[in-house]
């Protein structure tokens, strides 16, 4: 029997659960590093993906509490969406993304794993990272330390996001 072994799933499995929304948590605690927040103001933020699909995968989230992008508010519908084109940037520059797969899921129908907050994502993309092992045996092999990713990023985060 063939193992893999994912010592960074122990958090999940053994961390206190978040009660209520995870992003309304996240927004109430910007400054708490262990949230991983790489930018903020005053309609929305940036925030890694704690089970990213590609490593530096991001969200843009907005501090309004709605399943509904119909009924965000033009302002922050737009400030969103510039957040998303720095965020590309960002993932661009920093990552060395040479694509960047951005995408909402809206509802749990959708595939929505938060259903309950509208949020983006932005999901760096190289040339052959996805290959067979993805694609035959169902399973990602990520080669690099998501805590090192988050780092690289916040540092730079403050050039992109203005």
């Amino acid at each position: 029997m063939e193992r893999i072994y994912a010592p960074w799933r122990h958090e999940y499995v053994t961390e206190e659960k978040i009660k209520g929304c995870v992003f309304c948590h996240i927004a109430k605690n910007l400054t708490d590093e262990k949230m991983q927040v790489l930018f903020s103001d005053e309609l929305c933020y940036v925030v890694m993906n704690k089970y990213p699909y590609s490593p530096g995968h991001i969200m843009v989230i907005p501090y309004s509490h709605t399943d509904k992008i119909e009924d965000l508010e033009e302002e922050i519908w737009l400030r969103m969406s510039k957040r998303v084109q720095q965020g590309v940037k960002l993932l661009k520059d920093v990552m060395n993304a040479q694509g960047v797969n951005i995408g909402m899921n809206l509802s749990d129908a959708a595939g929505a794993g938060i259903a309950e907050h509208v949020h983006y994502h932005l999901l760096p993309r190289w040339k052959g990272d996805t290959n067979f092992i993805s694609v035959i045996g169902n399973t990602r092999v990520y080669p690099v330390d998501f805590e090192e990713i988050y780092t690289k990023l916040k540092i730079s985060a403050s050039k992109y996001f203005l």
